[in-house]
C-alpha cells in the first residue's frame, strides 16, 4: 500500500485529506475509487465524503466565544482603566456574562427559528407555483442554467429530467433561484441546540478573564491589581489565538494565520475598552 492509500485509509474524511488540505491527486482517487467500490463512507450519509457535519455549530460556537471573552474582557479592562476595585470587577463581570449569554442564545434560538420559518414558507410558495404553473418554473430554471455556462439545449434536458422527481426539483429551484437551503425536519430542535451552544459558549468564554481575579488573590493574596489585569490580558490573548486555531480547521486557512487574525482584531476591541475607561476615569476625576 502506498503512502497516499495509507493516508485516505486511515483518515476518515479521506478525500478532504487528499485534495483539500495535501493537494494530493493519487490519494483522492484511491478514495473515491474505495469508496465506490466497496461501499465505504456510504452508510448513512453518502454526501459527507468531503464535509464536516460539525460544522454547523461553528458560527454560535465562534460567535458565541468571541462575544462572551471581548464583553467580559471590555469590563476588566474599562474596569482597570477607572481604577475600579476586583470585588466590582467581579460583581460587574459575572452579572453580565451570564445576563448577556443568556440572551444571546435565546436570541440565536429565535433568530434561527424564524429564519428556517420563513424558508419554509418560502418552499411551501415554490411548490404551489410549481404546481399550478410548472411550465413557467421550469423555464425560469432553464433561463438561471442558461446564463450561468449551460447550453439552452443542455439545460433544457437536465432540467425536464429533473423537474419529473417534485420534491427534488423545489429543493433545486429553492437553492438556485432563491439561494436558500431548505432546513431538515427536525429544525426547531436544531435551532434549539444552536442557542443552546451559544449560551454555553458565551458564559464558558466570558467567565475566563474573570477567573484570574478569583483564583490569583485566593493563591497570591500579596499580588496586587496590575497583575490581575496582566493575568486577565494573557488569558484573553491565550484564547482568542485558540479560537481562531480552532476556526481554522474548518477551513483552508493556516491556523497560524487564523489564531494570528482573531487575536488582532480581539485585542483591538479590548484595547479600545481600556481606553476609553481611562478616558472617562481622566474626565471623572477633573470634574
Amino acid at each position: 500500500m502506498s503512502a497516499s492509500e495509507e493516508q485516505t485509509a486511515l483518515v476518515p474524511n479521506g478525500a478532504r485529506k487528499a485534495f483539500y488540505e495535501g493537494l494530493d491527486t493519487e490519494a483522492s482517487r484511491n478514495f473515491h475509487d474505495t469508496r465506490h467500490t466497496t461501499g465505504g463512507e456510504r452508510e448513512g450519509n453518502a454526501s459527507t465524503e468531503m464535509h464536516q457535519t460539525e460544522g454547523g455549530y461553528l458560527k454560535p460556537l465562534i460567535f458565541g466565544g468571541l462575544d462572551g471573552i471581548l464583553t467580559s474582557f471590555a469590563i476588566v479592562a474599562g474596569a482597570a482603566g477607572g481604577a475600579l476595585a476586583v470585588p466590582v470587577v467581579l460583581v460587574l463581570g459575572f452579572s453580565n456574562i451570564f445576563a448577556d449569554a443568556l440572551a444571546m442564545g435565546v436570541g440565536e434560538f429565535l433568530s434561527s427559528k424564524a429564519e428556517n420559518e420563513w424558508i419554509l414558507s418560502e418552499r411551501k410558495r415554490e411548490n404551489w407555483e410549481m404546481e399550478n404553473y410548472p411550465e413557467g418554473e421550469i423555464r425560469e430554471m432553464i433561463d438561471i442554467y442558461e446564463e450561468r455556462g449551460m447550453t439552452r439545449k443542455d439545460a433544457t434536458a437536465v432540467i425536464n429530467i429533473m423537474s419529473q422527481y417534485k420534491d427534488f426539483f423545489v429543493d433545486v429551484m429553492m437553492a438556485e433561484e432563491l439561494a436558500l437551503r431548505v432546513p431538515e425536519a427536525d429544525h426547531k430542535l436544531q435551532s434549539m441546540k444552536e442557542g443552546v451552544v451559544m449560551f454555553c459558549s458565551f458564559a464558558s468564554f466570558g467567565s475566563l478573564p474573570l477567573l484570574g481575579y478569583v483564583i490569583i488573590p485566593a493563591l497570591f493574596p500579596q499580588l496586587g491589581e496590575g497583575v490581575l489585569f496582566a493575568s486577565a490580558c494573557a488569558v484573553t490573548g491565550l484564547v482568542l489565538f485558540g479560537m481562531g486555531c480552532v476556526k481554522s480547521l474548518f477551513s483552508a486557512a493556516h491556523w497560524f494565520k487564523c489564531g494570528l487574525e482573531t487575536l488582532v482584531l480581539g485585542g483591538a476591541c479590548a484595547t479600545l475598552a481600556y481606553t476609553i475607561g481611562c478616558f472617562v476615569d481622566g474626565l471623572i476625576d477633573t470634574a
